[in-house]
């Protein structure tokens, strides 16, 4: 966990919705030994992929059944400390892409996410906190993509301005999709 911290403070908030969620970031991650795990009920870590295309017009993009919306790819770290190595599993498994990459190894984003009540296989899921740390990923959109049923309906690639309006979130359209791409701009002029 050491190590994830060391990253985490060394990261650079994009604007002030990172800046105010790394410092609670910080402080959960000082106070609550479980953290990486779903165990620990009120908060916990996940990691996310803005997955580029190797021409850096397109994201990938899966339909996730518990948002009823178009999303991003990502999941709960489960105990696994390399939130990059989540990241990578996640799209492998959510898309079946086996030839994603990071861009960069570092952190490309923190977000902090809010997760209503819900039932998952017959159980009731409390509401909580996804302490959520995106990276830059790049794969081949020519290789073949699956939906994995039991989370996503559907798998694709997506312009990346029409990648954002494909989500049915509000918030993650305006506030987070929108800034990934802001940041992808970015990356893309330097």
């Amino acid at each position: 966990m050491e190590h994830f911290i060391h990253k985490l403070k060394k990261y650079q908030p994009y604007n002030e919705q990172e800046d105010t969620d790394k410092k609670l970031m910080l402080e959960l991650l000082q106070i609550q030994p479980d953290i990486f795990e779903r165990t620990c009920l009120a908060a916990h870590m996940t990691a996310s992929a803005w997955v580029v295309n190797k021409d850096w017009t397109r994201v990938l993009l899966a339909y996730h059944n518990l948002y009823q919306s178009w999303a991003w790819l990502g999941g709960h770290a489960d105990g696994e400390k390399d939130l990059l190595q989540v990241a990578l599993r996640e799209v492998q498994e959510e898309s079946s892409i086996q030839s994603v990459v990071p861009v960069k190894e570092e952190i490309y984003s923190i977000e902090i996410l809010p997760v209503c009540g819900h039932e998952k296989r017959g159980i009731y899921v409390p509401t909580h906190l996804h302490l959520n740390v995106t990276y830059l990923l790049q794969a081949d959109d020519r290789e073949q993509i699956h939906i994995k049923a039991d989370e996503n309906s559907a798998v694709g690639w997506f312009p990346i301005e029409e990648a954002v309006m494909k989500s049915a979130e509000p918030w993650m359209r305006e506030r987070i999709y929108r800034k990934l791409n802001e940041k992808l701009e970015r990356w893309i002029e330097q």
